[in-house]
């Protein structure tokens, strides 16, 4: 039976969830947008890949540590980050690209 000081020692491990979605599909959303006028950007996406796959590996770890439901816990909170971040960064429209951006079909 779950009590709801259970509930709320989950607390925690959905903040996490939240910080680690706002800094995973954050990171993601920079590096997409600098990876255009990079000199490299194959080394750009993958490294930036890298870099958050590992922070979000080692988040889940920390906040979750050993119980499964704390997992789940810091899990809806990532996904929920992404669904708040898709809804609040502006949609690309076209005609908006950088200069030379712009030459692919549509």
């Amino acid at each position: 039976m779950t009590t709801p000081s259970d509930v709320i020692a989950l607390a925690p491990a959905l903040a996490a969830g939240v910080a680690l979605g706002a800094l995973f599909f954050g990171g993601l959303w920079w590096t997409v947008r600098h990876v255009l006028a990079a000199r490299l950007p194959a080394a750009w996406l993958i490294a930036s890949f890298i870099v958050r796959i590992a922070l979000v590996l080692a988040g889940f770890l920390v906040a979750a540590g050993d119980q499964w439901q704390r997992w789940l816990v810091v899990l809806a909170g990532f996904v929920a980050a992404r669904l708040v971040i898709a809804r609040l960064l502006p949609v690309p429209v076209a005609g908006t690209l950088a200069p030379g951006m712009g030459h692919h079909a549509p």
